[in-house]
């Protein structure tokens, strides 16, 4: 291992050791900030602390291996057992390496999601509302909470347009790399002829921003309300609970009326704004980023078909890593843990790749 790498690690090590003392300590756990955030960091250096013990304890056995060569009872045990032990320590290595990439600091967030029809006319509004399903099935499986913000009902069924909060777990982490175009290829219920359509939908997925990540100036706001529309009930569509917000600056506009009440809809009209302006800024950092890269994994690039679902070949196909997987039916049910391991595994390849050639 590169002395300079092994000193690296041996730092954090002793960094973690120090934080288990610290946490210890009776003033520490009195203060709750102080140790929440002691906590955050003790646990996040932890599979680094404990890769290096066991990377410690394969050179002791090494060692001990090495030593029984030059016993001609030992030797052919002892030749074999550094064979094998050699490989652990190889792999270890690269473990540890993957283990020192930075973590992207949004991993952790919940997330805003927003699904858009594309081009293809109706099918594409209910191509929309497929993948809406798929990604809410997905949360299930995850134990997330799904809360709808705004919706935008096509005529002919499925969705203009949906945006959710989904709360939980890593969720921003296993979700970020399905921002783009996703494409369906199949036959229409209305189709007489039997005739394959293609359509697309856009799918967005923001970290939630709070306050503090993105300032935004009052002046800077055009708030406007209006009637609410569609199908009605509870007042939706009876007062002027609708709120429309345009960032000046920028130009982005957001609209919510999900809510009966005024201000409920502005406050998820903010809340929409602030994620959108976050995700805007992490796209151009990703983007500078990606000139870098060879491949679009993780860009968060919304013109670029990532993804098509062929359902007369019962295959998805994610553009990106070149992964084509059968049985969509289960896919778009929400098992999409395979893709989205893969496209994680891909982006991390790619992370430790630019990392050793820096």
């Amino acid at each position: 291992m590169d002395p300079a790498l092994r000193a690296k690690l041996e730092s954090i090590a002793e960094r973690h050791e120090e934080l288990g003392e610290m946490l210890c300590a009776p003033e520490i756990a009195q203060d709750k900030a102080k140790f929440l955030a002691l906590s955050r960091e003790h646990a996040e250096i932890a599979p680094l602390s404990q890769a290096m013990a066991r990377y410690r304890e394969l050179e002791s056995r090494l060692r001990e291996a090495e030593e029984l060569l030059a016993d001609p009872d030992f030797r052919d045990m002892a030749e074999g057992d550094l064979r094998e032990l050699k490989q652990q320590r190889e792999a270890l290595e690269k473990e540890l390496q993957r283990l020192l990439l930075p973590k992207d600091p949004n991993d952790s967030r919940d997330v805003i999601l927003e699904i858009r029809a594309g081009a293809g006319g109706e099918e594409a509004a209910l191509f929309a509302a497929d993948l809406w399903r798929m990604y809410t099935r997905f949360a299930e499986r995850k134990g997330w909470r799904v809360e709808v913000m705004n919706v935008s009902d096509a005529s002919a069924g499925g969705f203009k347009e949906i945006s959710a909060l989904i709360r939980g777990k890593e969720v921003y982490a296993l979700l970020k790399f399905e921002s783009g175009v996703h494409r369906v290829q199949r036959v229409p219920a209305t189709e007489a002829q039997g005739r394959i359509h293609t359509s697309t939908a856009t799918v967005a997925i923001m970290p939630e921003a709070e306050d503090i990540d993105v300032q935004i100036n009052p002046k800077d706001l055009e708030i406007q309300f209006m009637r609410a529309s569609g199908a009605g009930g509870q007042s939706v569509n009876t007062t002027d609970s609708a709120v429309r917000i345009t960032h000046i600056p920028t130009g982005l506009a957001v609209h919510c009326m999900q809510e009966k009440s005024q201000t409920k809809n502005r406050e998820l009209a903010m809340k929409l704004l602030r994620s959108r302006l976050l995700d805007r800024e992490i796209q151009r950092i990703q983007a500078e980023r990606a000139a870098h890269r060879r491949s679009q994994v993780g860009t968060g690039d919304r013109s670029e078909k990532i993804r098509t679902y062929n359902f007369p070949q019962d295959r998805v196909s994610d553009h990106r890593i070149g992964l084509t997987r059968h049985a969509i039916g289960d896919f778009v049910d929400g098992d999409l843990d395979d893709v989205i391991a893969a496209l994680r595994a891909s982006d991390e390849a790619d992370r430790l790749a630019e990392a050793q050639g820096s």
